[in-house]
This record gives structure tokens, C-alpha cells and sequence, in this order.
């Protein structure tokens, strides 16, 4: 029995599956109808979407207690617990724990077995150490980017500068701590060097925490310590000067700018 001529089979593309069977090109062998077109959709997968940013409630408790330490809520030497916290803030102690957690790797607080957590008492002396580190650090930076930035990047961080002033104004250290800390980060971002700006946020705030003898300690149901205001302001006032040094070139005014501002001389 005669059978007619079958046409040639086309060769299958090479990675193509047995039997001929084209399919189109770059598309997925299990993307559901109309994945490709579906804006949602990559290869049949849905597209990763970003999550609300939020802040949790350990995040809430670690700024409140960062700022009870700094107004002298929290006394150095003074032992707290985390129960005794939660009840203070409204909340579980166990964002609180969290919190303590994070604050003892920043040396703010010492975990104790048992007991709870104990406010490091600083001296004179690691105050003094944190600021010789300090510059070390940021003087050459600040001074290499003098030589090298033109005179409108300053001008970019005079909204911070003015920010601190207002703050400092308030005579509260916690308060003021934020608004310095962001000035200096703004400043040294302009680096370029994101390890550098990380490393010198963690020592600029464990510098930030008051020395245990200067200390203004609030009694139990007292309103917080605050700072005295002519002081924080003159600090503030070192900003605006610098941006002054920094958009004028004065390479020596930036220096000593820099070496006292960080030294508090």
C-alpha cells in the first residue's frame, strides 16, 4: 500500500522541547494565559511588591528611652527593668527587652541577669577618648572634601544648620541630640563612603550620652533634666560657622572648626 510523501519535519530550536512543539520565545512553560502582558506578573511569578514602611513599637520604645537617658530619666548606675519600663511606656516588655538589647550594643546599658538592665556611667575620661577618635575620623575627611566640593554643597546643609540652632534653643539634649547627629551625618554623606557615615553615626551618638558626674538625673516623678540652652546654642552656632569656613576655602578655619566642635573645646 502507497503511503504519500510526509513533508520534512522542521528541526526542533536547539532547547526546545520534544516533539516540535515551538513555543514563543522567552515565554514560561507554566506562565498562566496572559502573565507576560499582566504588569503585576514576570515569567508567571507575581512581582515582588514593597511593604509600608512602619515603625514598630520596639522602635518607638528604643527613641523614648533613648531620650529618657539623655534628658536623665534614666540615671547612670541605676538599675531597670524590663517590666517596670513596659508599665512606664504602655507596652509588653518584650519590645522593651528588644530595645535594651539594641542599646547594650550601642554600651548605653549593661544587661544584669535577673535584674534587668544598668545605665553605663561614663567618665570624663571615655568622653574624652570617643572625641580623639572622632577626629581622627572626620577631620581628614572634612578637610579632602574642602579642597575638592565647590562652594553650593555647603550651601545645601544650611537648613540643618539653622535646624539645630532652633532645637538647641528648646535647652532639650535629646532633642538637640537628633538634630545634631542628622547635620553630621548630611555632612560626611558628601563623602561619598557609607561605612565611614555609618561608623561615625555610632560614635558621634555614643558621645551624645552625658557624663556621669554632669549628669542631671530627674527624681522619681520629676519633669526631665534639660541642658542649658546657651550652651547647646553655642554648639549649634559651630555648624554655620563651618559651612562659612567650608564655602570660603579657609582650610585652617575648617580644621580647628571641626577638632573643636567634635573635642567640645
Amino acid at each position: 500500500m502507497d503511503h504519500a510523501p510526509r513533508a520534512p519535519r522542521r528541526p526542533a530550536a536547539p532547547g526546545s522541547p520534544p516533539g516540535g512543539d515551538e513555543r514563543v520565545r522567552g515565554a514560561h512553560p507554566h506562565a498562566e494565559p496572559g502573565a507576560e502582558s499582566d504588569p503585576d506578573r514576570a515569567g508567571g511569578f507575581p512581582r515582588p511588591r514593597r511593604l509600608p514602611e512602619r515603625q514598630t513599637v520596639r522602635d518607638q520604645v528604643l527613641g523614648a528611652l533613648r531620650g529618657a537617658l539623655l534628658s536623665g530619666e534614666l540615671c547612670p548606675g541605676a538599675v531597670y527593668s524590663a517590666p517596670a519600663l513596659a508599665e512606664r511606656f504602655g507596652v509588653s516588655a518584650t519590645p522593651v527587652r528588644e530595645a535594651m538589647q539594641l542599646l547594650a550594643r550601642e554600651g548605653a546599658v549593661e544587661a544584669m541577669p535577673n535584674k534587668g538592665f544598668r545605665v553605663a556611667e561614663r567618665s570624663s575620661r571615655d568622653m574624652a577618648e570617643l572625641a580623639e577618635v572622632r577626629a581622627l575620623l572626620e577631620v581628614p575627611v572634612v578637610l579632602r572634601m574642602a579642597r575638592t566640593l565647590p562652594a553650593a554643597r555647603w550651601e545645601q546643609l544650611r537648613p540643618l544648620a539653622d535646624a539645630t540652632v532652633a532645637a538647641a534653643a528648646q535647652g532639650d539634649r535629646a532633642v538637640y541630640a537628633e538634630s545634631d547627629r542628622a547635620f553630621h551625618r548630611a555632612l560626611l554623606e558628601l563623602s561619598g563612603n557609607r561605612q565611614l557615615v555609618a561608623v561615625a553615626d555610632e560614635l558621634h551618638r555614643r558621645a551624645q550620652w552625658p557624663v556621669t558626674e554632669d549628669h542631671g538625673c530627674a527624681r522619681p516623678g520629676a519633669a526631665p533634666a534639660r541642658g542649658t540652652s546657651a550652651r547647646l546654642v553655642t554648639d549649634a552656632t559651630q555648624h554655620a560657622a563651618l559651612l562659612e569656613a567650608l564655602a570660603g576655602g579657609d582650610l585652617a578655619a575648617v580644621e580647628s572648626l571641626v577638632r573643636g566642635h567634635v573635642c567640645g573645646t
